[in-house]
């Protein structure tokens, strides 16, 4: 291994696993293992001559040769970086050595193609992706930045935590790929450095080992980097640092570290290391290295930046590594000696290919009880421990477990952080944000800006009938039918439900011109029926002018159907009624003016109308034409009736409850049906306008037509321009004054005549005799 002040746990962790192997007389019986440690230096030709010199035997490098006799090593285990172990491989490969590497797993050293001779004991990184994603989201980081090595693992992950953040709406900051190349890495050292403490992103996920270029990139920043959230995992051990320092910029940081029991009596093992107890051991005797180092100095003694007493993850995969093989090798033992023939005394040579076949499948429980498996196909998904790194005076940090992430569990309980736990930066007086913008809160939603990152937006006032009741939303949501936005538009209200009521303004006043001129008309009737003998009301079919009359009367009744609370009986008698009542006096008036043509033809020499006019024969047409408009009116109720709808869109804050018409296209045929009638009076009148009749109501009927005609065509466009009560405002009143202008043209003439006039309500003749006597 590498040597650093990390690594020498490893160390450690390799000489305990031996000696528990070397003490346990179940496993490797009257057998001891042995080992030999050599320092594979971080450069390609330092790393292969590590390894000719111990090939060789002789702690020199001579290719091709072998010195050692007995006590050859049958296996090796390398670490921690993927190039040391690649390097390694490839040599090692031509002898057919079991490398079990303890660095993080690398999907380069798994293709059984180009390294057939490498197990790693590292699970797969998996699901660490989502684990980082499912912090972020915790903490609503949504801009983050990325520092990772530029090899071939740094670039998986990249791909597989870019595409997590995108499913997440989790947006890329920055990306800086570390070169792992000297060259190229010297070259532009300080800009990485620059750009990422420069950011605006205060969350930053570093992948990589701390020992690549990577870590010498982070190292030479001292606490010049201070004010971010780092996120990485337990692979960056910047803990071991060899000045505390640097802790001040990785205060607060959290590490994704692969969940896994402590190994028993590691920790008190470490404990008892002196110098003492290994003389030959090079870490604690170099005093040289430390401003104190009593002769009896202990690892439990030191600095947290120095040493620490916490199984690191590489410690836990040396330790494996070794049980695996002395599992493999006891398993191979009893294989090879069952082989033997009975009374062979020597015992079995093992040799290094001899192991592949079953470290491939083995599989046990450690002393921790933690299931172990080579085989990566069939290692179950991993877990991880949120750790958050607490710094203190003179390098005495700590490592807290804060957060858990069980990727397999239900949504809900997959992810668990301890927030009161945390201790942030220094900076950070309160729960770090890192956002690109500002988060819009209720009553807004995100606008996103051209160019730009989907998390870096504007805040748009939500639209008229939307709301937003949450922050960041993208989309406002309108509100129901039955609702309406309050004036922060963060909620919806209910709205009030209403319609055309007597207590309205507008509907009392439709209401008192309704009854009053019922009132009026009625008065009329009496008017008429008082002077039924008079000329002028017996000049032009009193009858129908009493049928007039009382269907007016009815008409001007016919309106309080649309005021008051819509019911289903009043939706369908408005149409009904309203229909019908005015059929029966459009066509009262249309057999009023064929009563004055006929009245006039029969009077002219050789015409025979006398017999028409004197069979009844006009009043036939008022049942025959509302006929008609009974029979729309039983087609309409069958197809499509009218019933009780709501308005909710005239008004923002009201439900308006209306009539709605079932059948617009029956309703239009029922009007059309009326306006016909009305323009065939029309016509039929203007052109009797000018017979020569002393009582001749034409010139009255024609201009009762005209008006009735004008209201009913400009009421079409009113009609459709407006929207909830007011549209059953403009239906009654031009129910009120095509009515009225019926009244009045009609029969304001003749009550003049008859209450003020009375002296020229007489026939011509009786005029004239009256004046001679």
């Amino acid at each position: 291994c590498r040597f650093y002040s990390s690594n020498y746990q490893y160390v450690l962790a390799f000489v305990f696993a031996i000696e528990e192997i070397n003490r346990n007389p179940y496993l490797l019986p009257n057998i001891s293992l042995g080992f030999d440690l050599y320092n594979a230096l971080h450069s390609e030709k330092r790393t292969l001559e590590s390894c000719l010199m111990w090939l060789s035997g002789l702690g020199k490098v001579i290719p091709n040769y072998s010195c050692v006799r007995e006590g050859k090593s049958v296996a090796v285990t390398v670490g921690t970086t993927w190039a040391i172990s690649a390097q390694m491989g490839t040599l090692l490969e031509l002898y057919k050595y079991p490398q079990l590497t303890y660095g993080s797993f690398d999907p380069i050293l798994s293709d059984r193609s180009q390294f057939p001779s490498i197990y790693q004991m590292a699970p797969r990184n998996t699901a660490l992706a989502l684990g980082m994603v499912r912090l972020m989201l915790h903490f609503g980081w949504t801009w983050v930045g990325l520092a990772i090595s530029e090899d071939m693992k740094g670039i998986q992950f990249l791909w597989d935590l870019t595409g997590e953040m995108d499913k997440n709406g989790i947006c890329v900051a920055f990306v800086e790929m570390i070169p792992i190349t000297e060259r190229a890495y010297f070259s532009l050292a300080w800009q990485y450095h620059y750009r990422i403490r420069d950011s605006s992103a205060n969350v930053v996920v570093i992948y990589g080992d701390s020992d690549s270029l990577l870590g010498l990139s982070f190292s030479t920043w001292n606490i010049l980097m201070t004010g971010k959230v780092w996120i990485t995992t337990s692979q960056w051990d910047f803990v071991f640092s060899d000045s505390y320092s640097l802790l001040d910029s990785f205060h607060g940081t959290l590490t994704f570290s692969q969940s896994h029991k402590e190994i028993p009596g590691f920790k008190q093992f470490l404990q008892g290391v002196n110098p003492a107890k290994y003389p030959q051991d090079f870490y604690l005797t170099d005093c040289g290295k430390l401003e104190s180092c009593p002769p009896n100095v202990s690892l439990e003694s030191l600095p947290l930046h120095t040493f620490h007493m916490t199984t690191s993850d590489g410690s836990y995969y040396v330790y494996n590594a070794v049980h695996a093989v002395a599992q493999t090798l006891h398993e191979l033992l009893f294989h090879l000696s069952e082989m033997q023939s009975p009374g062979h005394g020597e015992k079995p040579v093992v040799h290094p290919w001899q192991l592949h076949s079953i470290l491939k499948r083995v599989q046990f429980n450690n002393s921790a009880g933690d299931q172990i498996i080579l085989d990566q196909q069939a290692t179950p998904v991993e877990e991880y421990d949120i750790l958050n790194f607490w710094n203190f005076p003179d390098g005495l940090g700590l490592q807290v477990r804060v957060g858990h992430f069980v990727p397999l569990a239900p949504r809900d309980q997959d992810f668990s952080i301890h927030e009161e736990l945390i201790d942030w930066a220094f900076e950070f007086k309160e729960t770090p944000r890192s956002l690109c913008s500002k988060n819009c809160g209720p009553g807004f939603r995100q606008s996103p800006q051209e160019g730009k990152a989907a998390c870096c937006f504007e805040c748009t006032p939500c639209p008229e009938r939307e709301i937003s009741n949450d922050t960041d939303m993208k989309q406002c949501i309108k509100c129901l039918d039955d609702q309406y936005p309050n004036s922060k538009r963060d909620h919806c209200l209910p709205k009030v439900v209403t319609f055309l009521a007597y207590e309205d303004p507008v509907g009392m006043v439709l209401a008192c011109a309704a009854l009053s001129l019922s009132i009026l008309t009625a008065v009329v009737l009496g008017v008429f029926v008082k002077h039924r003998d008079t000329p002028i009301v017996k000049a032009n079919n009193r009858t129908l002018s009493y049928i007039l009359l009382l269907s007016l009367i009815l008409c001007f009744l016919c309106p309080l159907f649309f005021i008051g609370q819509p019911n289903t009986a009043t939706c369908i008698l408005q149409q009904m009624t309203f229909g019908v009542l005015f059929t029966v006096a459009v066509s009262t008036v249309l057999a009023k003016t064929i009563t004055v043509v006929l009245a006039f033809k029969s009077t002219m020499p050789g015409m025979k109308m006398r017999q028409w006019l004197l069979s009844g024969a006009p009043n036939s047409i008022i049942p025959l034409c509302s006929l008609v408009q009974v029979t729309f009116g039983v087609v309409w109720m069958v197809i499509a009736p009218p019933f009780i709808d709501t308005d909710a869109h005239s008004e923002p804050t009201l439900l308006i409850m209306v009539c709605n018409k079932g059948s617009v296209i029956m309703f239009y045929i029922f009007l059309g049906y009326l306006g016909s009638l009305a323009m065939g009076s029309f016509t039929l009148a203007f052109l009797a306008r000018s017979l020569p009749d002393t009582f001749n109501e034409a010139k009255f009927l024609t201009f009762s037509m005209l008006v009735f005609c004008s209201v009913w065509i400009a009421f079409l466009p009113v009609y459709n321009s407006t929207k909830g009560k007011f549209m059953v405002a403009v239906e009654v009143f031009s129910i009120l004054a095509s009515s009225a202008g019926l009244l009045v043209c009609i029969f304001a003439p003749k009550c003049y005549f008859i209450l003020l006039k009375s002296e020229r309500n007489i026939l011509p003749g009786s005029r004239s005799k009256a004046k001679s006597r």
